[in-house]
């Protein structure tokens, strides 16, 4: 490219030089992590975190030792969502993640603040550090899936995951609006960008049943997913529907109670996954 400045780092462009260089860090020496499923969307408020959660319980279940790094630094939900009140311990090795009554392991900023309502008032870089320091720096013990619950869009942080963490595929999130076809294909094409498998798309909030004789309640309206997918090619994976008993359970912290078994076809897609390979950094 004519108008390189040669900093890769800072750069999504698919150019020669970009793909025969590596930025993935290396983990702590004593993390064991087989592989990284991110989780996304092209904007907020469609329930990236609740999915997020489900999917590590709904893991967790099927015997497997699952792990989340809780990526929206300056938003994080996670720990709220499992009960988790203490802060992220330590020692002459790294930093040690909270471990749920399940024991699924989280890492979050919340984690490192004496006020957990404080806001994270950090600058990109600031942010972008902390998510790969949460790779890093942390102790990750024998983690068959580890879910990276990522900001929405496409700035600095997702950068810095998909850059620095070996991420093996991703699953978007939407929601069942006209919006649905941009959400899906600004993380799609970014995906695209890093070379990060797509494993399929989640549709959240798709609809409510009548708690007297469970009719399906579509309170958005015709869902528009059908069409995105077959747009992108890629399969949809679960359609979840809006249950105040869950709202409920998330706020009292015990999010290993929701029954996960609408999103089977997502975890069938997270257990096919083949890891990639690993060339970190430091081997070129």
């Amino acid at each position: 490219m004519t108008d390189c400045n040669h900093d890769c780092a800072s750069c999504t462009a698919n150019c020669g030089e970009r793909k025969q260089k590596s930025f993935l860090k290396r983990p702590n020496a004593l993390s064991n992590v087989k592989k990284v499923i991110g989780v996304v969307s092209g904007k907020g408020g469609v329930g990236k975190s609740f999915v997020t959660a489900l999917l590590a319980c709904a893991t967790a279940k099927k015997g497997f030792q699952t792990a989340i790094i809780d990526a929206d630094v300056t938003g994080p939900s996670v720990p709220k969502m499992f009960g988790i009140t203490e802060g992220a311990g330590g020692s002459e090795y790294g930093i040690l993640p909270a471990r749920t009554d399940g024991g699924i392991e989280i890492i979050s900023s919340n984690m490192f603040l004496e006020d957990p309502t404080a806001p994270v008032v950090w600058r990109g870089p600031v942010i972008a550090g902390m998510v790969s320091q949460f790779w890093t720096d942390v102790i990750w013990n024998e983690v068959d899936y580890m879910f990276v619950d990522m900001p929405p869009g496409t700035g600095d942080v997702p950068l810095t995951v998909f850059q620095s963490i070996p991420v093996d595929g991703i699953i978007v999130i939407t929601t069942p609006q006209e919006l649905v076809g941009m959400i899906v294909a600004k993380a799609v094409n970014m995906a695209n960008m890093m070379h990060i498998p797509v494993l399929g798309v989640v549709e959240n909030m798709s609809y409510t049943e009548c708690p007297h004789c469970g009719e399906k309640v579509y309170l958005y309206g015709e869902s528009h997913v059908a069409d995105t997918v077959k747009t992108f090619g890629l399969p949809l994976l679960a359609q979840l529907p809006i249950r105040p008993q869950n709202t409920a359970l998330m706020d009292a912290g015990k999010a290993e109670e929701i029954d996960g078994t609408p999103l089977e076809g997502a975890i069938d897609a997270v257990l096919a996954v083949v890891p990639k390979p690993r060339v970190y950094e430091d081997e070129e």
